[in-house]
């Protein structure tokens, strides 16, 4: 027996309430915790729903087992529908998959490039898969946009060279928006270092849980956007600084200018 995962980007948020709702789910639902889907919810969305979930995450993530790619496609097209915020968000542009094979002929978890065998089914085994994966791909979402502001910000550090600075402070502000909102995803967020519910009140769980995030290097990952987060932030602050002293300078050139007209003016008068 197997079960074939796959995570996709949608959002950077999604209103899981709304969508209990339509489903007829009434939960108060913690921050780390996913939107199930079941074959009775995904009846009259898919036609063969048997054995078949999705798992919906507040930041973002949809994550399927035993879908094919049509199917995900299907549900994330009906979910819009739901939650008409996410209407012109384009999926698949963020995409993992995984397969978690179940064989009691091993003795001990098997971990490789793209799937995982245990010997039997937990029943916390594939939240958790769900979970590492849903962080895994909006971490590749962060990662791609904090790359493309790198460059962004490349672009300036080369008209430095060449001695010219042109930053409106809307530009400033617009970019350190920007990183700042990295920062509060993957820390406030997206919550990568917090563990779920059932990893704390189980041992195996947990063990489990860290194993994926380490295979998927999810702490590592988070550290170097932390960095270059980090990085991003004193550039800006940098850009910051030069541009309020560039303005200054033009300010004393002005008060000096209007100080030599007002003399030529009053020398000008006593003349005349």
């Amino acid at each position: 027996m197997y079960y074939e995962f796959k995570s996709s980007f949608i959002s950077n948020e999604i209103n899981l309430y709304k969508i209990a709702s339509h489903f007829g789910i009434n939960k108060k639902f913690k921050w780390e915790e996913p939107l199930i889907l079941d074959d009775r919810n995904l009846k009259g969305i898919i036609p063969h729903p048997n054995n078949k979930y999705v798992y919906i995450f507040h930041f973002g993530c949809i994550v399927s087992a035993n879908l094919a790619f049509h199917e995900l496609r299907d549900v994330i097209e009906y979910i819009k529908k739901v939650d008409t915020t996410l209407k012109n968000n384009t999926p698949f542009n963020y995409i993992e998959d995984f397969r978690m094979v179940v064989d009691n002929r091993i003795k001990e978890m098997e971990l490789s490039y793209d799937s995982i065998k245990v010997n039997s089914l937990k029943p916390y085994y594939m939240e958790i898969v769900a979970t590492v994966l849903a962080k895994s791909v909006a971490l590749k979402k962060i990662e791609v946009d904090i790359d493309n502001l790198l460059d962004e910000i490349e672009n300036i550090i080369v008209y430095l060279d060449n001695g010219k600075l042109h930053l409106s402070d809307n530009h400033l502000a617009k970019m350190s928006a920007k990183v700042l909102r990295f920062k509060y995803n993957t820390i406030s967020y997206i919550m990568l270092l917090d563990k779920p519910d059932i990893a704390w009140k189980l041992e195996d769980a947990e063990e489990f849980f860290l194993t994926l995030s380490d295979f998927y290097e999810l702490k590592d990952r988070y550290e170097k956007i932390r960095h270059k987060t980090e990085v991003l932030l004193d550039i800006t602050e940098v850009f910051t600084s030069l541009t309020h002293a560039k303005r200054g300078t033009k300010l004393e050139w002005m008060v000096i200018l209007l100080f030599i007209i007002e003399i030529i003016m009053s020398i000008l008068e006593k003349i005349f």
